[in-house]
């Protein structure tokens, strides 16, 4: 009995499918004749009949294999899309043609155009999501392969955001936001989003980015060129604005790949951070020492004293301990400037990559603003080390003259030369870097910046030059209590340490040149726009000169 029931329900269902597919056919050939007739009543009747026997997703399949497959077939032709400038776009708008032209009753009758009656309806069908969408997106990846390849990554990106925005305006044309709910978890659409591949795209970027960052890096400072674009005077620096630039620009911004080229960001001021304290290690090569090098005297034991470490090495030191590269002190204070350039230009950053966010939906401002502040903070700590290799610069160019001052008794002892009246030239020599730095960058230096160096600098040359200064002093006072002490063991005139003219004497001559040098030295601080209050050591320098004049003039009167 269980077998029999078995088999007539069997053959029941046979039945039933019979039945339904003779149904389905003829409802087949009768959508399709109300479609090619626009009978909305014959299209209304076949849908809801398709509904009664839950084949509306049969229904969907046939009006996009019968009437959608062929005009995505006449449409998406490769040749066209190549041979054209914007053949791509061209494309692209034909096939939003085909939704209001061809799908207007199939929208009105199944609730998804605006003049579509609620009372006449026929709920459960999404054409655009079942029939249009995968018939679009299966012509274009089979019959447009190359829309997807990411081997030209300017041509990619063109492609991909014309294709976006294609996807955009097809949403705009689902009648509600469910509609665009199912189209975005339709497989077709995923699929879709899936063939572009942006991890790729990314890479070739950040190779373009990165290598042209790291060429910069490395060839830098074999020349330090003439000012460049945004007033940088260093290619590195000039890279890594331009890089930032370029990973945030229209031409090369995909919102999927925001999270990436913001990771990129933070490192291309991360690899900078580190390219400053690389070269702010290096020897300095300065122009300045080596004038002052050549202006030495021949004979003294100072001129053969090298200042950089890389020189005079020998020829059979190993590789692994080979010195640093030399950077110019030009190059050196060019860096600072960039450094302090670039510091100012990071909120300028955020104000870029912004409107990006949004645009993703991004609203967590504050963290990005606190990952740049973390990088300023870090190419910040670059500064004092820069700060303190300039001031050094500057210091050792400046005593290289200033040391001159040991020469002094040299030229009054025995020489019979007048009385002085004026500063020594090595003054001048020794003021030649500070103007340097005043006069030639005042266009790329801020004032405050310049100060700074020049107050460190001043400071340090000034404290040896006090050092110098008193040591000539002491020798003075020694050479002259020495001579009187023979005098009166001899008990005669011959060493009469009072000049031929009966004028002031050899030593008394060497004080007052050192304190009209001091005078000097002061005046041209004070030309600069400093306070020699500010300068340290330099009161006490002034005092010692002043002791020192007061017992030359006490002596003369």
């Amino acid at each position: 009995m269980l077998a029999r029931n078995s088999v007539l329900y069997l053959l029941l269902l046979r039945r039933i499918a019979g039945i339904t597919a003779m149904l389905q056919q003829s409802l087949e050939g009768l959508l399709l004749e109300g479609l090619q007739t626009s009978n909305v009543d014959i299209i209304r009747h076949c849908l809801r009949t398709y509904a009664t026997i839950d084949k509306t997703r049969d229904a969907e399949a046939l009006v996009g294999q019968v009437l959608v497959k062929p005009y995505i077939d006449e449409v998406i032709v490769e040749q066209y899309v190549q041979s054209h400038p914007n053949g791509l776009q061209a494309m692209y708008n034909k096939l939003l043609e085909f939704v209001p032209h061809h799908c207007r009753l199939l929208r009105e009758v199944t609730g998804g155009a605006i003049s579509s009656e609620k009372a006449d309806i026929v709920p459960g069908y999404d054409f655009l999501v079942n029939s249009v969408w995968p018939e679009i997106v299966h012509g274009l990846e089979e019959k447009l392969p190359s829309l997807f390849n990411p081997g030209n990554p300017d041509v990619f990106h063109e492609k991909y955001t014309t294709s976006m925005d294609f996807v955009r305006k097809f949403e705009r044309q689902c009648g509600s936001q469910a509609s665009v709910k199912r189209l975005r978890s339709h497989p077709s659409y995923h699929s879709f989003n899936n063939k572009w591949n942006l991890p790729v795209y990314f890479q070739i970027r950040f190779r373009e980015i990165a290598g042209a960052l790291e060429e910069a890096l490395s060839d830098t400072l074999e020349e330090a060129p003439g000012k460049l674009l945004f007033s940088y005077c260093l290619l590195a620096t000039h890279m890594v604005w331009t890089s930032l630039l370029k990973c945030w620009s229209d031409q090369m911004f995909l919102p999927l790949l925001a999270h990436r080229l913001w990771k990129l960001s933070l490192q291309i001021l991360a690899r900078y951070s580190v390219f400053v304290g690389e070269v702010s290690l290096r020897p300095i090569s300065s122009e300045n020492m080596k004038e002052s090098k050549k202006s030495v005297p021949v004979g003294r034991k100072e001129s053969s004293v090298s200042l950089n470490p890389s020189e005079d090495q020998g020829n059979g030191a190993s590789p692994e301990s080979q010195p640093l590269p030399s950077i110019s002190s030009t190059q050196l204070v060019y860096i600072a400037a960039d450094l302090d350039k670039l510091q100012d230009q990071i909120p300028d950053i955020l104000e870029m990559i912004k409107p990006k966010l949004e645009m993703i939906g991004f609203k967590n401002v504050s963290c990005i603003a606190g990952a740049l502040e973390d990088s300023k903070t870090s190419l910040s700590a670059c500064v004092p080390t820069l700060n303190n290799r300039i001031i050094q610069d500057l210091s050792e160019s400046s005593f290289a003259y200033l040391k001159s001052a040991l020469e002094v008794p040299r030229l009054y002892r025995r020489t019979n030369k007048e009385v002085p009246t004026k500063a020594s030239p090595y003054v001048d020599s020794a003021l030649k870097p500070f103007y340097r730095l005043q006069n030639e960058y005042k266009d790329t230096l801020k004032q405050p910046m310049v100060h700074q160096w020049l107050e460190g600098a001043l400071s340090e040359s000034t404290q040896k030059y006090y050092e110098t200064v008193s040591d000539v002093l002491s020798s003075v006072k020694k050479m002259e209590e020495s001579l009187k002490r023979l005098k009166q063991a001899r008990r005669t005139t011959t060493s009469n340490p009072v000049g031929t003219n009966g004028g002031m004497s050899d030593d008394n001559k060497i004080r007052l040149q050192l304190a009209l040098d001091v005078e000097y030295f002061g005046e041209q601080i004070r030309k600069m726009g400093l306070e020699t209050s500010s300068i340290k050591s330099f009161s006490a320098l002034t005092e010692l000169v002043l002791t020192a004049k007061d017992q030359a003039t006490a002596e003369q009167s």
